[in-house]
């Protein structure tokens, strides 16, 4: 599948990958802070943002999705960066494929199954009634019935988009989503360990790294550090200067 992605910057390839209901827009400032020192490429995922859609969804295809991207643009030796879902598809595909990356970088989110944490937001994104608002604050007032949080809402309401012949529609493919959404919770799908370097990067107001998830996280990635920032799950976009620093003082390190 060929997925949208924006390109910033020259010298060491660096992929960043998305979490769920995300898109490359919510990457912009960090990427382009990134891009001053490597050649960094923003990735929609399939079903997200302006990527195809698809009715397989799934690490299996997500870890495929990363090979063919990185032989499309022959892509030599690439640091791989992934928040939540975009950061266990990255763990996925280094241990497929560990000869294909540099260095790795998990963003919130461990080796392990979680329960499903997004339905609350798939379905309240399925009650916005999609073919009939006329505004953004239409959407925005219909999801806020369901949530509360307005700051999760303004992140979600970047997936609507206007269609070219009038009215709105998801950039997300929330049916695929909505049914998949226990694979993507789901545990790692490849066995093994990845023994090159590796980052994880939690928000200790988070609950998605525990203290009690160390010993598997060493247990798959040997050469491993934890480092926790005082966020919550969006650690880069809650303290987007502190989080690149931490990426680049990793990336520095010999």
């Amino acid at each position: 599948m060929k997925l949208f992605y924006r390109e910033y910057g020259a010298g060491q390839p660096l992929i960043i990958l998305h979490g769920l209901m995300g898109s490359s827009d919510n990457w912009l400032p960090q990427a382009k802070l990134l891009s001053e020192h490597y050649h960094v490429w923003v990735v929609d995922q399939r079903n997200h943002g302006q990527s195809p859609h698809s009715e397989v969804f799934n690490y299996s295809v997500l870890s495929e999705d990363i090979l063919e991207f990185i032989q499309e643009h022959q892509l030599e030796n690439p640091i791989i960066l992934g928040h939540s879902m975009g950061g266990k598809a990255a763990m996925n595909f280094a241990l497929a494929h560990p000869d294909m990356l540099d260095r790795l970088i998990v963003v919130d989110i461990a080796p392990k199954t979680y329960e499903v944490r997004h339905d609350y937001i798939v379905e309240g994104l399925k009650a916005v009634p999609i073919d009939t608002i006329q505004t953004r604050q239409q959407a925005d007032e219909e999801l806020a019935k369901h949530l509360s949080n307005e700051a999760v809402r303004q992140f979600l309401l970047k997936n609507l988009m206007r269609k070219p012949e009038g009215g709105f529609g998801w950039r997300i493919n929330l049916p695929v989503i909505d049914k998949n959404i226990e694979a993507i919770g789901g545990k790692l799908i490849f066995d093994g360990s990845f023994k090159k370097r590796t980052l994880f990067i939690r928000g200790i107001k988070s609950d998605y790294i525990l203290d009690s998830d160390r010993e598997m996280i060493k247990n798959i990635f040997p050469n491993s550090t934890l480092v926790s920032l005082d966020t919550g799950h969006w650690v880069q976009a809650e303290k987007p200067a502190e989080f690149v620093q931490v990426v680049l003082n990793f990336l520095n390190e010999e």
